[in-house]
């Protein structure tokens, strides 16, 4: 009995665990984490509920790891879109303009996990988990902004922290917008206006 549990043990998965957490992920974003049971997760990701139970967990925990792996997809991929562009006016129009694609993608569910999905998930590691990556994000383009400082893209006095908070709030709403509908091509050109936006100069105050 105990070598036939063993070799039980040791028997290769007929699954790519990778994969099955991209498939997972279009479950929870496409049916929200209230709505999926774990017949859903099942089917979707194509493993049986022996699998799914053993290797991710419950589906409390299968989501927090699903969102783990997709923020940090995401957020590299957002880095990437605000620092490889040598212009600040580029690089802020790269990164909005990635919220867009990424919330467009062809054969994903419109939106975004973190934005559409996860704040209505009533659990606490969850919540914090967000806030440390709205945190970690406002901490890039506050970063980026302040190089455009350095090489004289904009003013000294230009408010950092006012307009980095702008941009992921921007960035949020082009996201929202996506998932009501609004076409790729019109969020697009809002994401280069909102560049544009972004970088007016700060009103001056009269003596």
């Amino acid at each position: 009995m105990f070598q036939n549990a063993a070799k039980s043990r040791g028997r290769p998965r007929n699954f790519d665990e990778t994969e099955a957490l991209k498939r997972a992920t279009q479950v929870f974003w496409s049916k929200g984490y209230d709505g999926v049971t774990i017949d859903d997760l099942v089917a979707g990701m194509g493993v049986g509920r022996p699998s799914l139970y053993s290797v991710f967990g419950d589906k409390r925990t299968l989501f927090l790891r699903v969102l783990r792996a997709y923020a940090e997809k995401k957020g590299a991929g957002a880095a990437k879109a605000l620092f490889s562009p040598p212009s600040l006016r580029e690089a802020l129009a790269a990164f909005l303009r990635h919220a867009v694609e990424a919330a467009t993608e062809e054969g994903s569910a419109t939106g975004c996990l973190m934005v559409c999905v996860a704040p209505l998930v009533d659990d606490p590691e969850v919540r914090q988990f967000l806030k440390d990556a709205i945190a970690g994000g406002l901490a890039l383009v506050e970063r980026r902004l302040s190089d455009g400082i350095s090489t004289g893209d904009i003013p000294p006095d230009f408010p950092v922290a006012a307009r980095a908070s702008q941009v992921l709030d921007l960035s949020r709403g082009l996201t929202m917008r996506a998932q009501l509908g609004v076409p790729r091509k019109t969020l697009l050109k809002d994401a280069e206006d909102a560049a544009d936006l972004v970088l007016l100069s700060p009103r001056r105050q009269p003596n």
